[in-house]
């Protein structure tokens, strides 16, 4: 898998993210995970995720946030200095390591932030802040892969309208161990045959399209 764009520009694009991301929390007020979609609707992010010189190391952090609330209609503060802690504070790092992981992976933004969010991030930074970029994408991209694949399993189940409890009557499956299947409990892959044929011949898919790990998109 190729990286987003040349590693030039991403020490850059890392610490303007995380600037932005510690300034939206601590300057603006606003919920990280706020943050992040009003970066992708207002096109910033297809600009980043993608190498743009003038998005990623030609503005700061801060400068790229104010333009995203511009952006996107919202009245922007004014700025507040003395804000960076760098890779002290978890809502720098989210930023931070956001950038490597999608410089790294070459997902895009949006498709990163339909499965992880700012919670599942800062619930892993007292393990990971610490830990090498390449140590934390491991980690989170273990992570993205299982809520893809649980995601998938609801998905399916909502596509045609059913609730746990009508699934797992029409399949013989155990409500409580769908349920654990749908939250991670349980792994699916793990699941006897039996089992993961009945709950796709009633979810009208093919055994494999709930049980492979591929990227997703979570459901509410």
């Amino acid at each position: 898998m190729s990286c987003a764009y040349h590693e030039y520009y991403l020490q850059d694009a890392m610490n303007n993210l995380g600037e932005m991301t510690e300034y939206a929390y601590y300057g603006c007020h606003t919920e990280i995970d706020k943050a992040f979609r009003l970066f992708i609707i207002s096109g910033y992010a297809d600009r980043f995720q993608v190498g743009d010189p003038l998005v990623v190391s030609g503005m700061s952090g801060t400068e790229l946030f104010l333009n995203t609330l511009n952006k996107c209609g919202i009245e922007t503060p004014e700025p507040v200095t003395g804000l960076t802690r760098y890779d002290t504070d978890a809502y720098y790092w989210i930023g931070y390591i956001m950038a490597y992981y999608q410089w790294k992976t070459n997902m895009t933004f949006m498709t990163i932030f339909n499965v992880i969010t700012a919670s599942d991030l800062l619930r892993v930074y007292p393990a990971l802040h610490t830990a090498s970029e390449e140590r934390a994408v491991i980690s989170i991209d273990e992570l993205y892969r299982e809520r893809s694949m649980i995601s998938r399993l609801q998905a399916y189940r909502k596509r045609i309208g059913l609730t746990q409890a009508e699934l797992s009557e029409a399949s013989g499956v155990n409500l409580r161990t769908l349920q654990q299947y749908e939250i991670g409990g349980k792994d699916i892959r793990k699941a006897s045959a039996n089992t993961v044929i009945a709950l796709s011949n009633i979810l009208h898919c093919r055994p494999e399209d709930i049980m492979m790990q591929c990227h997703g998109q979570k459901t509410e």
